[in-house]
């Protein structure tokens, strides 16, 4: 899918999919933005295009939050401080530069499908949710 214009701003549309489902044409470009590599997931058959481990929360954010609802609107506070840093940037331009032209679906390895990094990053990059 492409990014739609709304006013000036570019619209990204962004599907968010676990690491444990299996990976389809449908998905576009799949970038898995954890810091660790999904326990169990084979990296030959998870269909990963591109890591991008700098977009994850730190490991310090990660182990505050221990994906607990309660510290969700926290979190979200906290990590949008973390990728505003000057060394990721870059990063999270790649990522906006990529869902502008094409599908992503941002993969993550969480149980919970509603508090996870990858939720978090597509609310923070402003982006809507992409149909499956």
């Amino acid at each position: 899918m492409t990014a739609q214009r709304r006013g000036n701003t570019m619209s990204l549309k962004i599907a968010i999919k676990r690491a444990y489902e299996p990976a389809a044409k449908s998905d576009g470009r799949r970038i898995l933005v954890d810091r660790l590599w999904p326990r169990g997931v084979k990296r030959d058959t998870a269909g990963i295009d591109e890591w991008m481990k700098d977009v994850a929360p730190s490991t310090a954010l990660r182990r505050w939050f221990a994906h607990d609802p309660a510290r969700w609107k926290e979190f979200i506070g906290r990590y949008r401080k973390e990728l505003a840093s000057p060394a990721v940037m870059p990063a999270i331009e790649r990522l906006r530069k990529l869902a502008s032209g094409r599908k992503v679906t941002l993969v993550y390895a969480a149980a919970d499908s509603e508090h996870n990094n990858a939720v978090a990053l597509r609310t923070i990059l402003g982006a809507r949710t992409a149909r499956k």
